[in-house]
């Protein structure tokens, strides 16, 4: 029997969307193919063992996995909700076998726990942009994905939770955030302050017209003479970062895994230090 679960990898900061066809016939083997990595592959061990742990059923029959497009690297633990439900509903675990409206999303433990992935806010923005209606994923990324209106988020903490959804026994309530009087609030919290410098009138004057105009700014000086102190509170007298501007940094986090749960949406201009003695590769 032949399904289709969906997932997504991201490339860059940008998410494919990835189908996950999932088939059992007569034999004892199970392929993986569509080009993924060692992390890809090994989810057949952690699947196998989270079924166990969960009193379900794998197949002792030939499975066969393909994951289209076969010509995109699959990299990461990303896939394993998918390719889990995929194994159940093709082996009449579950109700309903059409899971067209929805994206999973979800790195399986060997208890069968879903564990956080990157990349989220970029996944569900595709999701989005291609008519999905649902995405299933970790709790922990729930707020991330929550940013992103017109989708419906239900979060998990395992296995059994997703299952119990599509057997009609527990159905995953939707995650609802306020993200836009988050936003707000969050908006002018500043770790530092402008008004910490003392003295430097010229360099702060020069600061604030740089600010004002979007201007470049280049500090020289000795070591102590407080160029770091300046360049890092230059920030705080920016415009506030519009809705648009703050989706597009957290995009980056989000792919970069540096999205903290509380922060859930970056509010604030980033501020980056690098070593003057840093390679021009590094510093790309």
């Amino acid at each position: 029997m032949l399904v289709k679960t969906y997932s997504s990898a991201v490339l860059g900061i940008t998410a494919t969307t990835i189908t996950v066809e999932v088939n059992i016939a007569q034999g004892i083997n199970f392929f993986l193919v569509g080009l993924p990595d060692s992390a890809v592959k090994e989810s057949q061990q952690r699947i196998k063992a989270a079924f166990q742990n969960n009193d379900l059923r794998f197949p002792g029959k030939e499975i066969t996995i393909n994951m289209a497009p076969a010509d995109i690297r699959k990299e990461g633990s990303v896939f394993d909700l998918s390719i889990a439900i995929g194994i159940l509903a093709s082996s009449a675990q579950l109700v309903t076998n059409d899971f067209s409206k929805y994206i999973f999303l979800g790195e399986l433990s060997l208890d069968g726990a879903l564990k956080p992935v990157k990349g989220v806010l970029s996944i569900v923005l595709k999701a989005r942009e291609e008519g999905f209606e649902r995405i299933i994923l970790p709790i922990e990324n729930a707020r991330e994905a929550s940013m992103v209106d017109g989708i419906e988020v239900l979060a998990a903490k395992d296995l059994q939770e997703v299952v119990d959804h599509f057997n009609n026994t527990q159905e995953l309530t939707p995650y609802q955030y306020d993200i836009n009087s988050h936003f707000q609030e969050s908006l002018r919290v500043f770790d530092v302050d402008f008004k910490d410098v003392k003295g430097q009138h010229t360099i702060k004057r020069a600061f604030e017209i740089a600010a004002a105009g979007g201007h470049n700014v280049i500090l020289i000086g000795p070591p102590g003479a407080g160029k770091s102190m300046l360049a890092k509170r230059l920030s705080t007298i920016l415009p506030p970062m519009t809705m648009d501007e703050a989706l597009e940094t957290t995009k980056i986090h989000s792919v970069a895994g540096k999205v903290k749960s509380n922060e859930m949406i970056v509010t604030q201009r980033p501020f980056r230090k690098p070593h003057h003695t840093i390679s021009e590769v590094a510093l790309c």
